[in-house]
């Protein structure tokens, strides 16, 4: 098995959900309780810095430094690597061009599952730098898809939990209410079909792979399964 590559940290909750789901979904394939799990290396990045940067309008700091997360996994031995975040995926065309390490993306791997279950018109949530840029948009859109935010007043909203909660850890069923408020607009105003969790904390609040009757696309199960399949080429 090839030895997988993971840029955690972004943030600590996401991170061990993604251990974990490879884990899940390597049992399920081996199924026979063999413990045959694929060498796994994870560098936990500073999300202050990283964010940080994005704040500041440092593009291209906040690039360079996935990059030289990228090239410290490749010095441990990784064959590849994915990225255990959406935001990232801002700049993931630089990324790749300034490594030799394949990348698996998180945002072509939603695309192709969002293809996959026939839907037309996704809805996006996550840190407002990923609801407020086009990188989602732009992949989706290469195969008729069309992704659209939430308005301004949400995209802020939903920011504000995700770093003053999710981030670090704290779930609660009244922020949970307040996001399927949210989506519940987005389905009655903007006529979605689904809902794209495009930040890998909100898998780990919404368990489900169905709510409000319409698909919710879990990121990191749906990275994951990319993960787990090129570990096993």
């Amino acid at each position: 098995m090839k030895t997988i590559g993971i840029i955690g940290g972004l943030g600590p909750e996401a991170t061990v959900d993604y251990y974990k789901e490879i884990i899940s979904q390597v049992n399920i394939l081996n199924g026979d309780g063999s413990l045959n799990y694929p060498e796994i290396i994870v560098y936990s990045v500073n999300m202050a810095k990283f964010i940080g940067r994005l704040e500041k309008g440092d593009h291209s700091g906040a690039a360079g430094y996935i990059v030289e997360s990228v090239l410290k996994l490749e010095s441990a031995g990784a064959d590849f690597v994915a990225i255990s975040a959406n935001t990232p995926h801002l700049f993931f065309d630089e990324i790749q061009q300034q490594v030799s390490l394949p990348l698996i993306s998180i945002v072509e791997t939603c695309k192709t599952k969002a293809k996959q279950l026939g839907l037309r018109k996704c809805g996006l949530f996550g840190t407002k730098f990923t609801m407020n840029a086009s990188f989602f948009r732009d992949v989706f859109a290469r195969d008729g898809i069309e992704v659209v935010s939430p308005d301004n007043e949400d995209i802020n909203r939903i920011n504000k939990f995700l770093f003053a909660e999710l981030e670090i850890g704290i779930f609660k069923e009244s922020t949970k209410s307040e996001l399927l408020g949210i989506a519940s607009k987005m389905i009655d105003k903007q006529g979605i079909d689904s809902l794209i969790l495009g930040c890998t904390e909100f898998p780990v609040m919404f368990r489900n792979d169905e709510y409000l009757n319409i698909p919710f696309l879990n990121t990191t199960r749906i990275h994951v399964e990319a993960i787990v399949k090129e570990s096993l080429k």
